[in-house]
């Protein structure tokens, strides 16, 4: 399918998200917040829609949207409670991508047809107590032993773990090895002897999204499941997932901060104080010119961000300036679309409220702000901002 074919699917596809989205998940966000799960029938509905696989290849079964396709869709699916993506997030994302660009043909042809359909739920299982943003301090050992690998060491914060079949698990196979290098990615399904997940975490927010531990304790896998069939390609491969996933968390921002967007509009015109609508007022239209002003810039700077990875012009700058400001300006707009609704902002039954508490956590994942701002100070010290700007 050429560019302008999936244009035009990007187009049929985006009306259905969008009208599935604001019809029949955006009226069921009370129930996911006080459930802390997406219906079943949500998530059916979802993968007969082809959601679990949008990002995935033609070749086995899903849209093979690109970046900037991929991110005009997130957009759409962050209007609502951020759980509703989650639940097939990891499949199009950080975990599909490491199979899409590391995996062997074997491996694709067992799995990607079954992360399309939404038969199968992976997880990325990155993530340690000393290894989050940055993952040299990671702890989990993989150990050859004849025909096997032998895995030991845990995760946490492992976005559907409890959910999923299989699992993207990042080890260190060269004990010796130091920072980045000697870590390698395996095939881990979840009912493996040894593999333990966790109950779900209690958050500030994001209900509905569920993240746990997930613990090793001697978990065998054949060396069949090491991705790629080498060893010491991990940190590739999680870097190339993150640098991606850091694009399509930004556009998930973009559809929150629009949603904030139009719930403070909305209330601003029909909200009365002393006889008149609260939108008469200047301090208010203030901070509506405000929040508008920054979704603006928040999604020109995505998207351009998406077309140059699609050209393969920058793949570091561009998503990790777009994740950086993105989310940092989703906190900003959360913050004031509580101050233009008062005290009803701070009700659990107000939409901001929920989307403040939301807002919060897209500062850190997929790499905090702080690690945000070192990739593109490091990425400027190198240059690689100059052929944007013709410098």
């Amino acid at each position: 399918m050429d560019t302008s074919e999936l244009d035009d699917v990007l187009s049929i596809v985006r009306e259905f998200v969008r009208e599935f989205v604001r019809e029949k998940v955006v009226p069921l966000e009370l129930d996911i917040e006080a459930d802390d799960a997406i219906p079943e029938s949500i998530i059916k509905e979802s993968a007969e829609m082809g959601l679990f696989g949008w990002a995935l290849p033609e070749e086995y079964g899903g849209l093979g949207m690109n970046a900037e396709q991929d991110a005009q869709l997130a957009m759409e699916l962050g209007y609502t409670t951020p759980a509703f993506r989650s639940v097939f997030g990891t499949n199009n994302g950080i975990a599909g991508q490491v199979l899409v660009n590391y995996g062997t043909d074997e491996q694709k042809s067992q799995w990607l047809p079954k992360l399309t359909s939404g038969d199968v739920v992976a997880s990325f299982a990155l993530t340690e107590s000393e290894a989050g943003s940055d993952p040299s301090g990671m702890r989990t050992r993989a150990v050859r032993e004849g025909d096997d690998y032998v895995i030991n060491g845990s995760k946490r914060f492992i976005t559907n773990a409890e959910s999923s079949d299989v699992l993207m698990v990042f080890a260190r196979t060269d004990p010796n090895a130091k920072g980045s290098k000697g870590i390698s990615v395996f095939l881990v399904p979840t009912t493996t002897e040894g593999v333990t997940v966790g109950s779900h975490d209690t958050k500030m927010g994001q209900a509905g999204a569920w993240t746990s531990e997930i613990f090793f304790d001697d978990v065998r896998v054949p060396a069949a499941n090491l991705i790629g069939g080498e060893e010491e390609k991990g940190f590739y491969a999680a870097m190339a997932s993150l640098n991606k996933g850091r694009l399509h968390i930004a556009a998930i921002c973009v559809g929150q901060a629009t949603r904030i967007l139009d719930e403070s509009v909305n209330y601003a015109a029909e909200a009365k104080q002393g006889g008149e609508p609260i939108a008469r007022f200047q301090l208010v239209q203030a901070m509506l010119a405000d929040i508008y002003t920054e979704v603006a810039a928040a999604k020109a700077l995505v998207l351009a961000a998406a077309k140059r990875w699609d050209a393969d012009e920058d793949r570091k700058l561009g998503p990790s300036s777009a994740k950086l400001f993105a989310s940092e300006a989703l906190g900003r707009i959360a913050d004031k679309g509580v101050q233009i609704q008062g005290g009803t902002g701070y009700m659990r039954e107000s939409a901001v409220e929920r989307f403040y508490r939301h807002a919060r956590l897209f500062r850190i994942y997929e790499g905090t702000s702080e690690v945000q701002r070192v990739v593109v100070a490091r990425q400027l010290l190198k240059g690689a901002h100059k052929p944007q700007f013709n410098l």
